[in-house]
């Protein structure tokens, strides 16, 4: 039986793990590097960290912390944050990511997939599309942490990097980013469509049934999430969880 993929998605704010409601007001909730120890012991399918301030300061993902994951990591991981060189990309896999995820550099440069793929294979690059509604309804894309809005159509962009050699595509509502309201599976069916690459929904998972709407009625290849996977209750305590490889079995039976 096929198994997608589940994948925590980590924010990082300085040396800190944050979470966000719709890309704001980021809240610590802990050391990074003592989440990687607890999903390893939780056997995660593999992890996705992200800088969110790493274009607005124009550097890339701190070297020191990725290797400091690579060490501890018993699982693939994925990094972004203000990756733009080819030499970006291959210091972070020198020191132990599996993958790169790529968001501003592909809409600021968008031939930079291009040589990135042609550099190290179309496994090794991920583009994320921060996607939001306008006050029409339509999907308009975003990058900078969302700060800045794309002219790029959503359908033809995500063929666009499919064409350039992207492994995949992964899609991030910002409207539901931590608003625990489930996935926006609309989104998720258009861009998995159009394109024949993994397509890997993120941003508003409320449970785990979600994850089996996303990918059964998404079509998505593959689940992301933060806030379930780091806060327990309704008041949000932290707690870092993971399905047991029997609940996930069940999730998509």
């Amino acid at each position: 039986m096929f198994l997608p993929r589940v994948i925590p998605v980590l924010l990082l704010k300085g040396k800190g793990l944050v979470k966000s409601v719709k890309f704001k007001d980021p809240k610590y909730i802990g050391d990074p590097i003592n989440a990687v120890k607890i999903f390893n012991d939780k056997k995660a399918d593999e992890l996705v960290f992200l800088d969110i301030n790493a274009s607005k300061e124009n550097r890339i993902i701190s070297l020191d912390f990725v290797h400091k994951v690579g060490d501890e990591a018993n699982m693939p991981f994925a990094v972004g944050g203000g990756i733009k060189t080819i030499q970006d990309i291959r210091s972070i896999l020198e020191n132990g990511a599996e993958k790169v995820v790529i968001n501003t550099a592909a809409f600021e440069n968008p031939e930079f997939i291009k040589k990135a793929v042609d550099a190290f294979g179309s496994s090794t690059i991920a583009v994320c599309l921060d996607v939001k509604k306008d006050f029409f309804g339509k999907y308009k894309l975003y990058f900078r942490n969302g700060r800045k809005k794309s002219k790029e159509d959503i359908i033809a962009f995500a063929e666009k990097m499919e064409q350039f050699g992207a492994g995949e595509i992964i899609i991030q509502s910002v409207d539901k980013d931590g608003t625990y309201e489930g996935y926006d599976l609309e989104l998720t069916k258009l861009i998995s469509k159009a394109v024949t690459i993994p397509v890997v929904a993120l941003g508003g998972a409320s449970d785990y049934k979600d994850f089996n709407l996303a990918v059964n009625e998404g079509y998505a290849s593959a689940v992301a999430a933060g806030s379930i996977f780091v806060y327990h209750g309704p008041r949000k305590a932290v707690l870092i969880s993971f399905p047991t490889k029997i609940e996930i079995n069940k999730i998509f039976d």
